[in-house]
């Protein structure tokens, strides 16, 4: 059964206090909207609509530069903020052909939850489709899940409807378990759902949450799967965005030692999701490898170095040093405090002094 997304990305995120629109902060040297996108790799849509809104021109342009071309991404502007239900009646637009008599699984997520991974989206469609489902949400638990919607169950466990924060009773502000806005619909459903929608909440808008209680009530089967909650919590401002960079780090820090890389300090060690490293190299405590820096086998890096977008070859040592866009020749040694600026190139087997300036070619 084929799969698409729409991914919701047009909110101002005031919270943010930034001229930069949300979906396009950096966590890891990635915008948030792309981490989304890659969240999508096992599933491999046949089209992702991207629904922007506020900064729609700079949203689009990075997500076409960054974007993986296997997301089959697609632009639709949502140019007046009605609710998540509003957002995802746009992103339906931009799939071809009519919703009555189409069973795809449609996956709805937001554009500013960067730590979701893609096995959790794996299974959230593999669930959906195994059981028949109307609709599949992702859900998690906190022990104090103020202002997320409450996931109310029925009696046989599946889900009857999601209330807002604003619209819960004070029992149902008791229960633990929150919707994480992440969703799978079945095609042909989610489109009439949609179009039946009312603003009669606290908010005044279109709630996508209230489709999920007109399917329930239509007696389709609604399910869940839960996921942690560090993986799926959104990020509105910079205190989440700081910890959302901090879980993100620690999980590619990870990564790499698994892989045969030594760093005598991983809480001191930053490393960008796209850097490539080679095996057998120790890394300093204050190293940040930033951008596409590549860093061949049996590398010295570090103790406070910075490297963007830098090609490190084999054996290399880089020690106290900073460089941009630059070249650093196998068994080569930089610094202590030298600078390699955009276009430069240190040679293989050369020594660098103190206080080096690289020069470019």
């Amino acid at each position: 059964m084929s799969v698409s997304a729409i991914i919701l990305a047009a909110g101002e995120g005031t919270r943010m206090r930034s001229n930069r629109p949300k979906p396009l902060h950096i966590i890891c040297g990635r915008a948030m909207v792309v981490h989304v996108i890659y969240a999508l790799d096992r599933l491999r849509p046949e089209r992702t609509a991207v629904v922007v809104g506020h900064g729609a021109e700079q949203v689009t342009k990075a997500v076409q530069q960054l974007a993986p071309a296997w997301a089959n991404v697609e632009f639709v502007e949502q140019r007046e903020q009605h609710g998540t239900g509003h957002a995802t009646s746009i992103g339906m637009s931009a799939f071809p052909g009519d919703d009555y008599d189409d069973e795809a699984s449609i996956v709805v997520l937001p554009g500013d939850t960067p730590l979701l991974q893609p096995d959790t989206l794996d299974e959230l469609v593999a669930t959906h489709v195994a059981n028949g489902n109307a609709a599949t949400l992702l859900t998690s638990l906190l022990d104090d899940p103020t202002g997320y919607g409450r996931v109310v169950r029925k009696k046989d466990g599946q889900v009857q409807r999601i209330v807002e924060q604003r619209d819960a009773t004070p029992d149902e502000l008791d229960i633990k378990e929150w919707n994480t806005g992440i969703y799978v619909f079945r095609r042909d459903l989610l489109g009439p759902a949609l179009r039946n929608l009312t603003t009669d909440n606290a908010q005044g808008e279109y709630y996508l949450t209230d489709v999920v209680s007109v399917l329930a009530e239509l007696g389709h089967r609604v399910g869940c799967v839960q996921a942690p909650a560090s993986e799926t919590q959104g990020v509105n401002d910079r205190w989440q965005l700081a910890l959302a960079e901090r879980e993100l780090r620690a999980r590619t820090n990870r990564r790499w030692l698994l892989n045969g890389v030594t760093m005598l300090d991983p809480r001191q060690t930053f490393i960008d999701v796209d850097v490539t490293i080679g095996r057998d190299v120790t890394l300093y405590p204050g190293t940040m490898l930033q951008g596409s820096t590549a860093v061949g086998n049996g590398c010295e890096i570090g103790p406070n170095t910075r490297l963007a977008d830098c090609a490190i070859g084999d054996g290399a040592t880089v020690t106290e040093s900073v460089g941009a866009d630059a070249e650093v020749g196998a068994n080569a040694t930089v610094g202590p405090f030298a600078h390699l600026p955009p276009g430069s190139s240190v040679a293989a087997d050369a020594m660098t002094g103190a206080f080096y300036t690289a020069t470019s070619d």
